[in-house]
């Protein structure tokens, strides 16, 4: 604080003094072109001009003189201000000739007021250095104080190095048998420079015991996890290669699934279109057995109507058997008659011989008709057998028809549940066709899913086989780092 003040002084006199220095420098300017605007008095002038140019010049060496000595300064400052003090006389004696005024910067000045105003500058020059002198003494005496206060402070420094040097050589004695692994040693805390600093490296010492210890139990561990894990990782290598075995046949399996899926496609696919033309033949055989039904309707009403034309025969046999025994009666009657013609024939004579061959021919006559009556009545009695076995088979015929009708009935239900039933089986071997089709796509992804599932398998099998040795070089690092500390000693064991 003490050197901070004088500093600033010194600064604040700086800047003064530069300002006094670049006043004089104005001064010397101005004459200076005062003296060139008098040419013709230049001889008289010249050793004036000579002087304040050398006072101009030296004005910035005097300001670094002022900066590190200020009584050469002032020497020199006041040398060069007789000087301007005698040329001001010699003028004033009038030993210097010339106009007594120079115009200078257009405005009329007078070479005393010029003198004057240099004197001036000079003159606070030399003050300022004055002052710059007194304030660089008492600068001096401050800094020999405070040299004393060094000394003091000197011998109090080396006290305490030496102190330090002592407690440093004591902690290195100390931690000498850390550099050989020594985890036992301890520093001895103490108050000097070093407490700190052993407090500091017990906690460190402290610190890496547990650090040994923990790498210690750690790399048993991780030695026993090794080991398990690569009894794992070849385990599970040796299950993906099994797995993988697995796969590949499971995939010719579902291959030779999809071919023979393929297979029943086709099948499936035949199997529809026969079962289509099925449901066109029960088609088919239903619109016959409805025609059947159609025509034995017919047959059946064709049957009846000759039935009934049979019955109406049978009927009339039965008026012809009727007038057969009619006649049959007439010609036994006729020959009756006959006979007895011939009989009164016979008692007339000659004269009934004529009416005789009547009788006769009549009587032949007679039992011709009677033959043929009985002829006709064998006849009529075998037509009527033969009309009442018509009729009767006609009624069997009849009821065989009407049978047949409700059997070409059901055949053609039946037939209309195997057209139902057809389309149905048509149906569904289509679906079944569209199934096995979707089944086989499925099979296709299904082989390529395995194959990709192969791959990974076998990946996975190369991974277990990477990661088997991985363990095998986890466990020479865990070994390594267990040699690595196994030359620190720990409390209450030998070695690490």
């Amino acid at each position: 604080m003490n050197e901070t003040l004088p500093s600033a002084g010194a600064a604040g006199n700086a800047r003064y003094l530069a300002l006094i220095v670049l006043l004089v420098v104005a001064v010397a300017l101005t004459v200076a072109g005062w003296l060139a605007t008098e040419r013709s008095e230049a001889e008289n002038r010249t050793a004036l001009a000579a002087e304040l140019g050398r006072v101009a010049r030296s004005l910035p060496e005097l300001a670094q003189e002022a900066a590190h000595g200020a009584d050469g300064a002032i020497a020199r400052l006041q040398a060069a201000s007789e000087r301007l003090g005698r040329l001001a006389a010699a003028q004033d004696r009038g030993d210097v000739d010339g106009p007594a005024k120079a115009q200078v910067l257009g405005i009329d000045v007078d070479r005393r007021v010029v003198y004057a105003c240099a004197a001036v500058s000079v003159l606070l020059l030399v003050l300022l250095l004055q002052q710059q002198v007194g304030d660089a003494r008492r600068r001096a005496r401050e800094i020999e104080h405070r040299n004393v206060d060094t000394e003091r402070r000197k011998e109090q420094t080396d006290d305490q190095n030496r102190r330090n040097q002592d407690a440093i050589l004591r902690l290195l004695d100390e931690m000498g048998g850390l550099a050989e692994g020594d985890l036992t040693v301890q520093a001895s805390v103490t108050e000097d420079i070093t407490g700190a600093i052993a407090d500091s490296i017990n906690y460190a010492i402290e610190a890496l015991r547990e650090l040994v210890t923990t790498i210690n139990a750690t790399s048993e561990r991780v030695a026993a996890a090794v080991v398990e894990t690569r009894a794992v990782a070849d385990r599970l290598a040796e299950a993906a290669q099994a797995q993988a075995r697995q796969i590949e046949a499971s995939n010719t399996t579902v291959a030779q699934m999809a071919q023979a899926l393929d297979a029943v496609s086709g099948k499936t696919s035949t199997s529809a279109e026969v079962a289509h033309q099925s449901a066109g033949l029960a088609r088919e055989g239903g619109e016959r057995v409805r025609r059947t039904m159609h025509g034995m309707d017919a047959i059946r009403e064709h049957i009846q109507e000759t039935s009934k034309r049979i019955k109406r025969l049978g009927e009339s046999s039965q008026e012809i058997g009727d007038i057969v025994e009619l006649i049959n009666d007439i010609a036994d009657q006729t020959n009756i008659l006959a006979l007895n013609a011939a009989i009164q024939a016979s008692a007339a004579g000659e004269a009934g011989r004529g009416f005789a061959v009547v009788a006769d021919e009549v009587q032949r006559l007679a039992e011709r008709s009677g033959h043929a009556t009985r002829r006709i009545e064998a006849l009529v009695k075998t037509i009527q057998a033969d009309t009442n076995e018509a009729i009767i088979s006609m009624e069997k015929s009849t009821t065989e028809v009407v049978n047949g009708a409700g059997l070409a009935e059901k055949a053609g239900e039946a037939l209309g549940e195997i057209e139902s039933v057809a389309a149905r089986l048509a149906a569904l071997i289509a679906e079944i066709s569209t199934a096995a089709t979707e089944v086989s796509t499925m099979a296709g992804r299904v082989a390529v899913s395995m194959e990709a599932i192969n791959a990974t398998t076998a990946e996975t099998a190369a991974g277990g086989a990477t990661t088997a040795r991985a363990m095998g070089e986890l466990s020479s690092l865990a070994q390594d780092l267990r040699q690595s500390v196994a030359g620190f000693r720990l409390p209450g064991a030998g070695a690490a």
